[in-house]
Parts: C-alpha cells; structure tokens; sequence
C-alpha cells in the first residue's frame, strides 16, 4: 500500500489510449501491483505477475480478486511466472523497497526487449541502482497514491476512492505508459521534473509514516493527540524538499491534506509493523535524513522519531 492525496494535477493524458493491448510485467502483485495488475488485465492487456512460487501458483490457479472503493468488485486472470523470459511493453516494479535487491533477480535486464521500468516504490534512492542495472534512459521516475492492501495472494482491497501515478520526464516519450494507465482508468500525470514528483510525495509520506508507526495510532490520532508534531514535521520535511530542488512544497498544503484523510486511515508502514513485517525505515526516513545532511537542513523531530523506531523495530 502506498499513502497519499494530491492537488488537481495537470497534463492529465486520458484519451491517447491504445488501439492494440500490450503486454505489461507486475514484479511484485502485492496491494498496489496486483490492484494495477488486475485494472491492466480488466482493459484488455497481456499481463505477467512476477513473483515467488507460492504466489505465482495462486495467482495462477484464481487469478486476482479486486474490492474496491474506486472500481467496484472483479475478478481478473493474469498470466503468472517466477522470472521475466519475454520482452514487454512496460514492466511495473511494485515490491517493498526492504525486498528490492532480491526481486530484481525476476528480471534480467536483457529480457526486457524495448520495455520501459516504471519503479512504483516509496522514497528517493531507488533510482539510481534501478538505473545502473537496467540502463538511465529505461527507467522512468514514478509516483503512485493509492490505498490499496493485500490480503491474502490474490486478494486485493483497494480503500481510497483514486488511483493516480504521476510520471517524470519528457512528454512524448511518456505517451505510450501514460496511455496504458490510463487505459485501465488510473488517473495519470507526466511531469518533467523528477525530484519535484519524487518529493511531493516522500514530504507528504514521510511524517504519516514515521508519525503513525511511532505512536501506533492512524492518522486521526496524529492529528488530534500529536498535532504539534506533526506540523514540526511537515516543515523539516518541505524544508529538505525545497532544498532538493522542489520549490512549490508547501506544508500548510500537506497538513490540509492530512485533515482530508479518514480518521481510520494508517501508513503502510504501520500496517507493516502491525503485521510483524521489515519497516521501509531507511527507504523513508533514512532518506529523509540523507537528504537533510547534503543540504545542511536541521531536522530533529525526524532525527529523533527514526532513532526511535530504529531502536524499537
């Protein structure tokens, strides 16, 4: 699951949609690829789940089964294997960032063919290792908001009543993946600024996350009991975005964004730690605190709550 609300976005592509289906790899059809693996199928496209075995199989054997708020309920089949063997279209990369060093293994860079890597991941850093193994002009920076959680393999509930991906870089290069989103009734934006989409999100997500999991309370809790914090927070978090080079980051923005959310609503990173399962810590908060120390930026709140879910994790 990923966690977020956005401003009206523009340079929406909703009717350049394909003619023809295409064929698009999930590695990873966890909340957010199985929900995106499934709308895929549902338009009509050539979908490959890439995953371990035991959910290949299930997914194999009844294929994903979709509730939600957005779309409704349906049932999609998708095609299932453990390793990408055949060139796609676009191959959607939607693992944890705990389990990315080891799911790339599903996908050898020379059985891409001409695909795009759309990475759907939250944070900052996983550019870089992503564009050293499959090439710089190959992967597209990418941010998803939705709320979407798997319940078992193949089971997805799909809670916020939005799905959209916003994509950096060119335009016209962008066209082709935009339209295939778009085509399964994901709300797309293209953006040629790349820290600009990846720190719009990760200044929005990074005090839900580290907030939620810290005082294991949802976002009504926070909000009410911790507002304080969380408004200190928010400003460290802009202050390190605007520093990477993301001007229009504005903190009373995200609070009122924060006060839109349900009272129920968790990070999931909460829900991880819940669950029993690996933080995305360093992928949020280590990145956070990365970025503040290139930049010269204080940020004690955030120093504080990462040492302190380090210590308790």
């Amino acid at each position: 699951m990923t966690d977020d609300l956005t401003d009206d976005p523009t340079d929406i592509l909703t009717d350049d949609r394909p003619t023809t289906p295409s064929t698009i790899a999930v590695l990873g059809p966890g909340g957010v690829g199985g929900l995106l693996a499934a709308l895929l199928s549902r338009a009509g496209h050539r979908v490959v789940c890439l995953a371990g075995d035991a959910t290949a199989e299930a997914l194999r054997a009844g294929g994903i089964t979709v509730r939600s708020a957005q779309f409704g309920a349906f049932d999609a089949r998708v095609e299932t294997d453990t390793a990408l063997r055949r060139p796609v279209d676009l191959c959607l990369v939607a693992v944890k960032h705990t389990a990315l060093e080891a799911a790339l293994d599903r996908v050898p860079a020379e059985a891409l063919g001409e695909g795009l890597v759309v990475p759907l991941l939250n944070g900052v850093e996983h550019l870089a290792p992503l564009r050293e193994r499959f090439g710089a002009g190959r992967v597209v920076p990418a941010a998803i908001r939705v709320e979407s959680t798997r319940t078992a393999p193949g089971v997805i509930e799909h809670g916020s009543p939005f799905t959209e991906v916003d994509l950096a870089g060119p335009a016209d290069r962008l066209a082709p993946p935009a339209a295939l989103l778009t085509s399964a009734g994901v709300r797309v934006r293209v953006d040629a600024d790349e820290d600009a989409v990846l720190w719009t999100k990760l200044a929005f997500l990074a005090p839900f996350a580290l907030l939620t999991t810290r005082h294991r309370l949802p976002i009504g809790g926070i909000r009410t009991e911790r507002r304080a914090e969380l408004a200190a927070l928010v400003a460290e978090t802009t202050a390190v975005g605007r520093a990477c080079g993301t001007a229009d980051l504005d903190a009373d923005r995200i609070l009122a964004r924060y006060d839109a959310f349900p009272p129920e609503a968790k990070s999931s990173m909460l829900r991880d730690a819940e669950a029993g399962r690996p933080l995305e810590l360093e992928a949020i908060g280590g990145a956070l605190l990365r970025a503040a120390e290139r930049h010269g930026v204080p940020v004690p709140v955030a120093t504080r709550l990462v040492a302190e879910l380090s210590a308790i994790r």
